[in-house]
């Protein structure tokens, strides 16, 4: 299993880097170390794959997860994980931010998850030990990063429908202002009325659960025409973004999770 992960995680990185690899080699120098079937490697790649955006983590798209898990792949992924901690992405490849010469970059929000909800202890351990969340809320660089493509999304957006007068007025708040908006990006409606973006970016899939502020509720409830979230998702492969509008609660699970405490 660790033979596995660690090839896994190697394929992982050049496909990152957009370096080219062949997974059948891959495989079949997996296949000659530890004596296993082609067929049994692949399963198992598939299994690291869905625990890997279970984690908030990019995965292979090659390998499309599998979820009915052997157990000894938890255990795996751990001691991976914890020998030499969490890869990071920061450092992106320069033509992400132009993605957006490449298409739409708005898709549709993801449906419900089409598998059961009842996760293995294992999963749930990981997760708490390595919680996508908090590692995504912490992750200031990506944060940035993803703001920084929005950016240019919309003045991409703006352009196009030949209002290259409001694309020029899109202020990045959260760079210039700080963080007590409730929202990242100032952009614009085709009318000029204004649209109030915030993001929220990670590595991971559409699936990834994120951190929504109180004070990002509070705008989102009080400006419900002009707020929106953009929910930017595997942002160091391909990136997407899904938007949400207000009312939250309709198109969110909402879990408080802090509390703000003050001696009595």
């Amino acid at each position: 299993m660790d033979a596995i992960v660690a090839d896994y995680f190697a394929m992982l990185s050049e496909d990152l880097a957009r370096r080219p690899y062949v997974k059948s080699r891959h495989s079949a120098a997996l296949m000659d170390e530890i004596g296993r079937t082609h067929r049994s490697v692949e399963f198992k790649h598939q299994n690291i794959s869905a625990v890997l955006e279970e984690l908030g983590m990019p995965w292979i798209p090659g390998y499309k997860p599998k979820r009915n898990y052997q157990a000894a792949i938890f255990g795996a992924i751990d001691r991976y994980l914890t020998g030499r901690g969490i890869p990071t992405y920061e450092q992106l490849p320069p033509t992400v931010l132009n993605v957006a010469e490449e298409g739409d970059v708005f898709i549709a929000p993801p449906p419900a998850p089409d598998f059961a909800s009842t996760q293995p202890a294992p999963l749930v351990s990981l997760l708490r030990k390595f919680d996508p969340v908090e590692r995504d809320y912490r992750n200031r660089a990506l944060g940035a990063a993803g703001e920084e493509f929005i950016m240019g999304v919309e003045r991409k957006r703006l352009i196009g429908i030949d209002r290259p007068d409001l694309a020029r007025k899109i202020r990045w708040i959260a760079a210039e202002d700080g963080d007590g908006a409730g929202y990242d990006v100032l952009s614009f409606e085709p009318d000029g009325k204004e649209r109030l973006i915030e993001v929220k970016t990670t590595n991971g899939s559409a699936r990834t659960p994120f951190f929504l502020t109180r004070n990002e509720h509070e705008v989102a409830d009080s400006r419900p025409d002009a707020w929106h979230l953009y929910r930017v998702h595997l942002f160091a492969q391909s990136p997407r973004v899904f938007t949400i509008k207000p009312p939250l609660d309709q198109a969110l699970s909402l879990r408080a999770e802090t509390w703000r405490a003050t001696p009595i």
